[in-house]
């Protein structure tokens, strides 16, 4: 029943040794067996949805790619589709496996999905090819009107399936993700995830999962029913109507292997006139891993670069120069050819990023505005403001340049805010000698905005230069302002990186 599995001490040293294969404790899987129980983990509001004949008309392929999976996690992901899915509502499954070397993964599998009592077969890839390409596999012997794409290591509980298929069945232009419930690696135990819980991605294009806006929760008035409007899907578990995923491009298959594919789907579903919603009323547990056990020739880094470049070159505009600073390791990644994926936004006439950030993703880490990104050097001294690490309402202070960006990365936006992706510089309410940074608050007034003249900045609401009290400490504070270079700082100006060359990544040296 979701409980958490207490492996005996007799196989603890088992249990140790296995963990490492796959990240997560396979004797505990094991011990749990190739199916199990569970709760019914939906609110008690939640509308039950009757799998009726407007539903089977969009009747979905299950759609689970894999690579040397644990068997019985693997199984109890098969098996929980099956139960807890209406029959009439089932296509088919299609297991993509992507060149795997575990024998039991071969005839033994090919055994156990003959005897299903649903139609279930195996597509196997013939080198190892990553999630994109066998998604597109997949997706290509599909039958189902929808898609619903699966993680190896999921289990779907009561109800799970009907209200993605009634969002698309109202909206063929909506991409819909159950509510994403955590199985603990270590223990197996099923843990419902947090209320009102959605993605968002930062400067670097990595995903994070966080809190619904005020503004989403208000839209929503906690109605269970009501879906959440995401700007950003983990991409791992979602539903889309077959037609529509053909329309929208599918996957960009310039991308490797897998990492920052969800990113770019987000962007050109909403850039391009569709809708990503999160169901409250559809659970899924999903295996969460603190490490991937799988690796690539050259590296997870390089193929999270060449992906995420792709994404930020085709469909961010001036923002792309976010991810080139925060990343510029990623400057010198051969990201192949975007020419395709650019033809695609044109001709599906999409929206533009700035319009992403004031209908979407309304109170992004992504100023809209902005003169530049870069360091903030101190003239005097010839250090940088650093954010040293540190979270909100923590004191800044300054540290060598390295040029990396990093914790020495801030945008100087159009307002006259100095900010970090942590947050915007703010002196304390009852100190002008403490500099903190606290959330943006993005107003037109107030203790986040600054004036660049004459090389001082000069704080609006004081009328006082930010400055350095002591070189040793490297104290940051607020004083009358004096025409010193202890008072003098190098800021980031306009920021110009359209023109960038393939396959080399030449980018505009002007991004300073």
């Amino acid at each position: 029943m979701g409980r958490p599995v207490h492996v005996p001490a007799s196989l603890t040293g088992e249990s140790k040794a296995k963990f490492a294969q796959h990240q997560f404790d396979l004797v505990a899987s094991d011990l749990i067996g190739p199916y199990r129980e569970l709760p019914n983990y939906r609110d008690s509001r939640c509308l039950d949805i009757e799998p009726d004949q407007s539903l089977e008309a969009w009747k979905t392929s299950i759609i689970i790619v894999f690579h040397n999976e644990a068997w019985t996690t693997l199984l109890r992901t098969i098996n929980s589709v099956i139960r807890r899915t209406p029959r009439n509502l089932l296509e088919e499954i299609i297991l993509v496996d992507d060149a795997s070397t575990d024998k039991q993964l071969g005839d033994p599998l090919d055994g156990f999905v003959s005897q299903l009592s649903v139609p279930c077969h195996v597509e196997r890839m013939g080198n190892r090819s990553g999630l994109v390409r066998a998604r597109l596999r997949g997706a290509g012997v599909a039958k189902g009107k929808t898609l619903t794409f699966l993680d190896a290591h999921c289990e779907a509980t009561t109800g799970w399936l009907e209200p993605l298929l009634h969002q698309i069945a109202l909206d063929s232009h909506r991409v819909v993700s159950p509510s994403i419930d955590v199985i603990q690696e270590s223990t197996f135990e099923f843990v419902p995830g947090a209320p009102n819980t959605w993605g968002y991605f930062d400067w670097r294009l990595s995903f994070h999962w966080g809190q619904a806006t005020e503004r989403e929760r208000a839209r929503t008035h906690g109605d269970p029913n009501i879906p959440l409007r995401t700007p950003t899907m983990a991409g791992g578990l979602f539903s889309i109507s077959k037609a529509y995923f053909e329309e929208l491009g599918t996957y960009d298959e310039g991308m490797v292997v897998w990492g920052g594919e969800n990113v770019e789907m987000s962007l050109r579903v909403w850039q391009c006139g569709g809708e990503l919603l999160i169901l409250p009323c559809s659970r899924v547990g999903h295996v969460f891993r603190k490490v991937s056990p799988y690796s690539w020739p050259g590296g997870v880094s390089h193929v999270l670069s060449r992906n995420s470049m792709r994404t930020a070159l085709v469909w961010m505009d001036d923002h792309k120069v976010f991810y080139l600073k925060s990343s510029p390791d990623a400057m010198r990644t051969d990201y192949g050819d975007i020419s395709e994926r650019q033809a695609l936004r044109k001709r599906l006439k999409c929206k533009s990023f700035r319009w992403y950030l004031e209908n979407v993703d309304v109170e992004s880490v992504f100023p809209i505005d902005f003169h530049g990104i870069g360091e903030f050097r101190h003239e005097s001294s010839g250090l940088c403001l650093d954010t040293l690490g540190q979270k909100q309402h923590s004191p800044l202070g300054l540290s060598t340049c390295h040029g990396q960006g990093g914790n020495q990365l801030f945008v100087w936006t159009t307002k006259g805010e100095i900010q970090a992706e942590v947050g915007c510089v703010n002196p304390t309410d009852d100190s002008e000698t403490s500099i903190l940074f606290k959330p943006c608050l993005r107003l037109d007034t107030g203790s986040q905005l600054f004036d660049y003249q004459d090389k001082k900045l000069i704080h609006r609401a004081t009328a006082k230069c930010l400055t350095v009290s002591d070189l040793r400490s490297a104290q940051l504070t607020l004083r009358p302002c004096e025409d010193t270079p202890n008072f003098h700082w190098i800021v980031p100006g306009p920021t110009q990186a359209e023109q960038i060359e393939q396959p080399g990544v030449n980018v505009s040296p002007n991004l300073q």
